[in-house]
């Protein structure tokens, strides 16, 4: 965003939750890719990759001792179990990038958005993904081929119960059409970063408007 003097921007954390299937991965990867300012926070997991998934960059890989370890240190932000594995969002990265002005996306569940809007609530904006209808998500999870058929159950057994936390949510997006869905969510981010707390400097240049004598 030309025009903003660095310095004087205040980050802000940008977190995205829905169902497994639903399609928040690929609205957040799409809003990183069109976003230079925008970078995805990194979580720990102990759950295994998935086919394709590379170690540093969809997750950061962990023992579930190393988890345990990092999360008695205090170094998550927030921390959580789902679908039987624990995720956690590393604190330092997080917090760095707040305070040197950039935003950081987080693809996240209900229990994690609810532990950051908590600490964070002035910096936090959260966006929950609904998919289009029950058997689309189940369809989706099918599709992927990604998890083996107890887990898609398992998965689609608790969609329902975090479909419920919508009401914790900023804003909600109907993904049941992809371009249409991600043009909204783009609009959300573009929205936010230009609100008045989150742009100090616009205070000091009003006086300066203010005080100008004009010539003519």
């Amino acid at each position: 965003m030309s025009g903003e003097p660095a310095s004087e921007r205040r980050g802000l954390l940008l977190v995205i939750s829905s169902p497994s299937g639903a399609g928040k991965t690929s609205l957040a990867r799409r809003l990183t890719a069109d976003h230079q300012g925008l970078e995805l926070s990194v979580s720990s997991t102990t759950r295994a990759p998935r086919p394709g998934e590379r170690d540093g960059r969809e997750y950061r890989f962990i023992e579930p001792a190393e988890f345990e370890r990092l999360a008695r240190e205090g170094a998550f932000l927030e921390q959580a179990e789902v679908h039987e594995h624990r995720y956690g969002t590393p604190r330092a990265p997080v917090m760095a990038a707040l305070a040197e002005g950039r935003d950081v996306l987080f693809d996240i569940d209900w229990q994690g958005a609810r532990a950051i809007a908590q600490r964070l609530r002035g910096d936090t904006v959260r966006v929950f993904v609904l998919p289009p209808s029950m058997t689309q998500l189940a369809g989706r999870l099918h599709s992927r081929a990604q998890d083996a058929e107890d887990v898609i159950a398992r998965r689609l057994g608790r969609a329902k119960g975090e479909i419920a936390r919508w009401e914790d949510y900023d804003y909600v997006i109907l993904n049941d059409d992809f371009e249409t869905a991600y043009a909204q969510l783009e609009a959300i981010y573009r929205a936010e970063r230009l609100k008045r707390v989150r742009n100090p400097w616009i205070g000091a240049l009003a006086k300066m408007l203010i005080e100008e004598s004009p010539s003519t």
